[in-house]
């Protein structure tokens, strides 16, 4: 696949030479009879540095469509998320089983968790996706919000109106609101995670006293060339849209766009090229210094979303507690493992599996991983073999109905954390012994 480098630059590309007008968006007569289209993924007057939009060349306009049909909604559900109460419990689920029956990246989807409104631009949906076969004849784009999908098992090919995205796991691609897309398994089946972003678009975090290199670099990130498709083949369009599915069916594929030119695009970004950057002396940093992308809120500092990996790296901190400490945080988090172990918990969190510890809900290593720990020889030791990671939000993110009665769920998730020895004080029996 060809791939144009960096993230969220201006870009130029043709799939027919001589198809992208030159000097001008909206010429009179586009080349070839073209038809001239602007998509915008934010509001026009945005500034300048947070402004996205594409002008696209197509066979035919967009707004050329029947009118949209309510859709089975099957387990798709968007903010704000009330089916049941939210749960200050730590919860966590093993792995899904794929299904017997044969279904797609859209029928295969399966809301778990959510929080804020699609409806105000705050907040997100995490869902999974099964998938056991490639979508044909239809496509899919989400009005409500980005997605942000990782591959866990099974190759993605994501046949988009922009150019073609091939994911693996432990690559992750990005999909903007609107754009519409095919999803193909080269694989015959594909799991994964996705995160529908409904605020402010993801960016690359600042970098602050780390300087001007280090964790994502932009030009890792890669924006598909312009492919179009050229198909009288009937189509049924699926959108997401205030937080249910709805359907047309076109005589054609929609997938026509033959030149772009702009900063909205779908892109991708292989993990393995983090940059991960840690302590080389005592005390770990919080684990915010491995944030990959981040969605931010009106609030400084807070965001909507922060999408955070926990990838292979060496472990150098002397006297040091190396795996994540026990905290309570103002912020809610939702992990998933692509592969291998996470070093907190030494069983239970199963690649394809997924936590979820709320504001304030007090969490950290299970016992065996503490043990562990603390008694480590300290040398510098690397963590191989593992890909862990998190949608951190400022929301409480609250489970869906299927999430809370799925037989996945684990109902011990609270044990890892039961059998911790009390501390033990000098002369605290003495002094107990006289207050008696």
């Amino acid at each position: 696949m060809s791939y144009l480098s960096g993230f969220g630059n201006d870009v130029a590309t043709e799939a027919v030479t001589g198809a992208l007008p030159r000097g001008q968006n909206s010429p009179q007569r586009v080349p070839f009879g073209l038809y001239a289209e602007q998509l915008s993924g934010t509001a026009f007057t945005a500034p300048r540095k947070e402004n996205r939009r594409s002008w696209l060349y197509r066979l035919r306009p967009s707004a050329e469509h029947p009118p949209f049909a309510p859709r089975a909604q099957g387990l798709v559900r968007s903010g704000p998320f009330d089916e049941v109460p939210p749960s200050p419990n730590r919860l966590r689920w093993s792995p899904p089983e794929l299904p017997e029956t044969a279904q797609d990246f859209v029928d295969g989807l399966v809301t778990i968790a959510g929080n804020g409104d699609a409806a105000a631009f705050a907040g997100i949906g995490v869902h999974m996706y099964l998938a056991t076969r490639s979508m044909v004849d239809r496509v899919f784009f989400d009005a409500d919000g980005e997605l942000l999908i990782v591959p866990q098992a099974g190759a993605l090919r994501l046949v988009t109106e922009l150019g073609v995205l091939d994911l693996t796991p432990g690559e992750i691609g990005v999909v903007p609101r609107g754009v519409r897309f095919r999803a193909e398994l080269p694989d015959g089946r594909a799991v994964g995670y996705v995160c529908e972003n409904y605020g402010a678009l993801f960016r690359l975090p600042e970098l602050g006293p780390i300087g001007a290199n280090g964790l994502a670099n932009s030009r890792d990130f890669l924006t598909p060339v312009a492919a179009f498709e050229d198909s009288s083949r009937p189509t049924e369009v699926v959108q997401k849209f205030q937080g249910k599915l709805w359907s047309t069916t076109l005589g054609h594929s929609p997938l026509d766009v033959v030149a772009w030119h702009g900063n909205l695009a779908p892109y991708k970004y292989d993990l393995r090229l983090f940059n991960t950057i840690g302590t080389v002396s005592f005390d770990h940093p919080d684990p915010s210094i491995f944030t990959v992308l981040t969605s931010p809120s009106e609030v400084p500092g807070t965001a909507n979303c922060d999408f955070v990996i926990f990838p292979p790296r060496w472990m150098v901190a002397e006297r040091t507690f190396r795996p994540p400490w026990f905290h309570r945080n103002v912020m809610s988090e939702l992990m998933g493992l692509v592969h291998g172990v996470y070093d907190a918990k030494a069983g239970g969190f199963a690649p394809g599996g997924a936590s979820l510890h709320n504001c304030m809900s007090g969490h950290g290593p299970d016992k065996t991983s503490y043990e562990r720990a603390i008694s480590a020889e300290l040398g510098p030791h690397k963590i191989e073999d593992t890909l862990a990671f998190m949608f951190e939000s400022r929301w409480v993110i609250r489970p869906t109905r299927f999430a809370m009665e799925s037989p996945t769920l684990q109902s011990d998730y609270d044990a890892c954390w039961a059998s911790f020895e009390k501390a033990q004080l000098p002369g605290a029996q003495a002094q107990s012994q006289e207050k008696a």
